[in-house]
C-alpha cells in the first residue's frame, strides 16, 4: 500500500485535499469517482505517510481527550460519526491527528466501523479508547463513552501535568549545579592553581585530583559528551527489552521515595481504567484484558495476568487482587465491597478519586523534601572545590610564617 495525495472538486464546486492509501493511482481515482468527486491531480507523496512520518509531534493524552470531549459534543447534538469525522479533521491542529482523523473518515466512508478504522492507528489512539469506542458501536451508547473517555484522558494528563511540574526544580537546580562545577573545575581551577604551580608549592591531594579532573575535561570534553549520549542512548535501549523493561519497572515499585508516588499512579490508572471499562458493559476478564496493558508497568502487568487467571477458577477478586501484594490495602477492600453491594464500577471510580488526590499530596511532599536535599548536596560539593583551591593559599600562608 502506498500513500497518495490527491485534489478534487466536489459536486458543490468544493476544493478538496486529502491523502488516502491504495495500491495505484487508479485505486485513489475510483475512489474519488465513488465519492462524487472530480479528480484534479493524484500523486505518490510517501514522505508523509502516517506510520513513518519521523518528524511528526508525538500524539500526547491531552490531544486525546480533545478528540473525545469535541467528538461526545457533536455526536451529543445529533450530528453523525461520518460528519464527525469531517468536521474534526478540518479543526484539529495536530498534523498528524489530522492525517489519522481524514484517513478513518475514508474508510468510514467505505462500511468500516469507527473502532476498525481507529485500530489501523494503533500508534495514535490507545487500545483503552478503540476497546471503548468499540463496546459503544454494540451497545448503541458512543455519546456516553467518548464523554467518559475524554474525562479520563483529561484526568492522565492532569496527573501527568503534575509529575512533570513537580520534576521541573529540581531539574533546573541540578542542571544550574552541573553548570557552576564545571565552571569552576574548567575556568576558575586551571587559572587560580597555576600562580601556586609556578612557585613550585606541592598541591594537596584534593586540589591534584580535580586539577586532574579538569585537565581531562578540558583536553577530552568530547569524549565525555560521547559517554553520556551514549549512555541515554543505551538505557533507553535497554528499557525496551524484555528484561530491561522489567528491571526498570521493578526499581520504580521498590525504590524508597519513587514507590510511593508510582504505587499510587498505577493504583489510580489501575481502578479508573476498570471502573470505566465495567460501567459501559464490558466483562470483567475482557476488562482485565484492557488494563493490564494500560498500567504502564509490566510487572503489575504480569499479576493481573495471574489474578485474572485465578478468577477464571471462581476466586473472588477482591481475594485475588489482595494477593498480587502492590496494591495499597484499602484497593482489595473497596472491592470486595463493590462485589457485595453490586457497585463494583461505582467504588471503583470512587477509589480512583481518592488516589487522584493522594498523588497530589505525595508529589508534593517529595518535592519539598527534594529541594533541600539538593540544596545541600550541591552545596557540599561547591564547597569542596571552593576549599580545594583554597587549601594551597593556605599552605603558602603557613610557610611564609614559618
Amino acid at each position: 500500500m502506498e500513500l497518495y495525495k490527491y485534489k478534487a472538486v466536489s459536486e458543490k464546486g468544493e476544493i478538496l485535499e486529502g491523502y488516502h492509501e491504495a495500491q495505484s493511482e487508479s485505486d485513489v481515482l475510483i475512489m474519488l469517482k465513488n465519492n462524487n468527486y472530480y479528480p484534479m491531480s493524484v500523486e505518490e507523496n510517501n514522505k508523509i505517510d502516517i506510520k513513518k512520518d519521523l518528524f511528526s509531534k508525538k500524539v500526547t493524552k491531552k490531544d486525546i481527550s480533545v478528540f473525545c470531549r469535541q467528538f461526545y459534543t457533536m455526536l451529543n447534538a445529533g450530528i453523525n460519526i461520518i460528519n464527525c469525522l469531517d468536521i474534526l479533521e478540518k479543526q484539529i491542529e495536530h498534523k498528524t491527528l489530522k492525517k489519522a482523523i481524514f484517513a478513518i473518515y475514508e474508510d468510514v466512508q467505505k462500511g468500516m466501523t469507527l473502532s476498525q478504522g481507529m485500530k489501523k492507528h494503533k500508534s495514535m489512539f490507545p487500545s483503552l479508547l478503540i476497546n471503548m469506542v468499540e463496546a459503544g458501536e454494540v451497545s448503541g451508547n458512543l455519546d456516553v463513552l467518548m464523554e467518559r473517555m475524554a474525562v479520563h484522558f483529561e484526568k492522565e494528563n492532569k496527573i501527568k501535568n503534575k509529575v512533570n511540574n513537580a520534576l521541573v526544580y529540581p531539574v533546573v537546580l541540578s542542571i544550574i549545579a552541573i553548570a557552576v562545577v564545571v565552571f569552576l573545575i574548567i575556568v576558575v581551577m586551571p587559572t587560580f592553581i597555576g600562580m601556586f604551580e609556578t612557585n613550585g608549592s606541592v598541591l594537596p591531594v584534593s586540589t591534584r585530583m580535580l586539577l586532574t579532573i579538569s585537565n581531562w575535561l578540558t583536553n577530552y570534553w568530547y569524549l565525555f559528551i560521547l559517554s553520556v549520549v551514549f549512555l541515554l542512548i543505551g538505557a533507553i535501549k535497554f528499557e525496551k527489552t524484555e528484561v530491561g523493561g522489567l528491571i526498570i519497572d521493578n526499581l520504580k515499585i521498590t525504590i524508597p521515595g519513587i514507590k510511593n508516588i508510582s504505587i499510587k499512579i498505577i493504583t489510580s490508572r489501575f481502578t479508573r481504567t476498570l471502573s470505566t471499562l465495567l460501567s459501559s458493559g464490558m466483562p470483567l476478564l475482557q476488562a482485565l484484558d484492557v488494563v493490564k496493558n494500560i498500567v504502564g508497568n509490566r510487572i503489575v502487568s504480569n499479576k493481573l495476568e495471574t489474578a485474572k487467571e485465578d478468577i477464571k477458577k471462581g476466586i473472588s477478586m477482591s481475594k485475588t487482587i489482595k494477593d498480587t501484594g502492590l496494591f495499597p490495602p484499602m484497593v482489595d477492600s473497596m472491592i470486595k465491597i463493590g462485589e457485595e453491594s453490586g457497585a463494583l464500577d461505582d467504588i471503583l471510580y470512587k477509589t480512583a478519586d481518592y488516589y487522584d488526590e493522594e498523588i497530589e499530596a505525595s508529589i508534593q511532599k517529595m518535592t519539598t523534601l527534594l529541594e533541600p536535599i539538593l540544596i545541600v548536596f550541591m552545596s557540599i560539593i561547591i564547597g569542596f572545590i571552593v576549599i580545594s583551591m583554597a587549601m594551597p593559599m593556605f599552605d603558602l600562608v603557613n610557610t611564609i610564617e614559618i
